[in-house]
C-alpha cells in the first residue's frame, strides 16, 4: 500500500510515520516544508494544480492528512489549517489516484461540554477558539468532499514529545525548574481542568487502523475517561521524586509568564483559563472507533506521564 503522509514532521506526524514505516506492507512518502520530506510542498501556500500532478506521479492509496498548526492568529490558522485543507481536497478531486483520506482532526472542534458528559461524533460542535474553528472549517470540507474520507477526532495527545506549551508539558517543566531551584513548594494553577488524555502512540495506531478501514465521516480518538489536571500533576511529581509539597492556586491559571522563576515559586503558565476553548471539561465517547476501527486506547496516563518527565529530566 503506497501511503502518502503530509505533517510527517509535527508532533502526530512523527509517530504515525513511525507506525506505518514498521508496517513492511506500507510505501511511505512524506510531504511537507521541512527539510526531512521526502518532497517538499507547503499546503497552505501551494497550488491544487502542483499537489494534483504529484499525486498522478505517485499514485498514493491512501493520503494522510497530518498538517497544521496549533498556534498563531487566527489568519495564520485559517490558512494552514482550513485553507491548506482546502488544497488538499480540491487536488484529491481534480486527481485520477481515487485515494483514501485520513485527515486528523481535533477535539477543540467540539467546544466546551456538560460536566461528566461523553461527547459522540453526532455533537453539535461550537468551537469556543480560533484553532477550534480553523479545525472544524477543515473537517467540514473533508466530509463534504466526496472523497472516501475519515477524520480522526483527537482529544488531547501526550506522551514521548509533549510540547512543551501543553498543558502536561508545562507541568513537567514547572518540575524540572522546581528541582533544579531546591524548591520546597511549587504552586501550580489551572489544575481543576479535565482532559481526555490519549498517547500519541495509540494515535498512530489509530491512524493505522483508518488506512485499513472503509469506515468513513468522523471517529473520536480518545481514552473514553477524563481526567483532572490536579491528578496529573500529582503523579507526575511522584515519577519525578519531587520531594516537595505542591501548592494549588484557586481560580483558573494565571495569565503567560516568563518561563524563568517568578518570586522564587513557578506558576504554570496559560494563554486564558481554557486555551483550548472547551472548558473545564471534555471526554470522549469511544465507541466507534471500537465498533468501526476495531481500536481502543493501550497506554496508560502513568506510562505517558513517564515518558514525558524522561525528557524534561534531560534537559536538567
Amino acid at each position: 500500500m503506497r501511503v502518502l503522509l503530509l505533517g510527517a514532521g509535527g508532533y502526530l506526524g512523527r509517530f504515525v510515520a513511525d507506525r506505518l514505516l514498521a508496517d513492511p506492507a506500507v510505501q511511505l512518502t512524506a510531504l511537507g516544508r521541512g527539510d526531512d520530506a521526502d518532497v517538499r510542498f507547503d499546503l497552505s501556500t501551494g497550488s491544487p494544480g502542483a499537489l494534483t500532478r504529484f499525486l498522478d506521479a505517485v499514485h498514493p492509496g491512501v493520503v494522510i492528512n497530518c498538517a497544521g498548526a496549533i498556534r498563531g492568529t487566527a489568519s495564520e490558522l485559517t490558512r494552514h489549517n482550513t485553507v491548506a485543507t482546502a488544497t488538499l481536497c480540491e487536488s484529491l478531486r481534480r486527481s485520477g489516484c481515487r485515494a483514501r483520506l485520513v485527515h486528523i482532526g481535533c477535539a477543540a472542534e467540539y467546544g466546551p461540554s456538560q460536566n461528566g458528559s461523553s461527547i459522540a461524533e453526532d455533537a453539535v460542535a461550537r468551537p469556543g477558539g480560533p484553532y477550534g474553528v480553523s479545525k472544524l472549517a477543515a473537517t467540514e470540507l473533508v466530509l463534504g468532499s466526496g472523497l472516501d474520507a475519515i477524520v480522526l477526532r483527537v482529544f488531547s495527545p501526550t506522551g514521548p514529545g509533549t510540547p512543551a506549551g501543553s498543558p502536561l508539558g508545562r507541568l513537567a517543566d514547572s518540575l524540572r525548574r522546581a528541582m533544579q531551584h531546591g524548591d520546597s513548594e511549587l504552586k501550580l494553577g489551572g489544575l481543576a481542568v479535565q482532559r481526555d488524555f490519549v498517547d500519541v502512540r495509540d494515535v498512530a495506531r489509530a491512524v493505522h487502523a483508518a488506512t485499513l478501514s472503509a469506515a468513513q465521516g468522523v471517529v473520536n480518538i480518545g481514552t473514553g475517561h477524563a481526567v483532572r489536571l490536579r491528578e496529573a500533576a500529582a503523579a507526575l511529581a511522584r515519577i519525578s521524586g519531587y520531594a516537595g509539597t505542591l501548592h494549588e492556586l484557586e481560580g483558573p491559571p494565571p495569565p503567560r509568564q516568563s518561563p524563568e522563576t517568578v518570586g522564587g515559586q513557578h506558576p504554570l503558565p496559560a494563554v486564558g483559563p481554557y486555551p483550548d476553548g472547551c472548558g473545564p471539561w471534555q471526554q470522549a465517547d469511544v465507541r466507534t472507533a471500537r465498533d468501526r476501527l476495531g481500536w481502543r486506547a493501550r497506554i496508560s496516563l502513568e506510562e505517558s506521564l513517564a515518558d514525558i518527565w524522561m525528557e524534561a529530566a534531560c534537559r536538567m
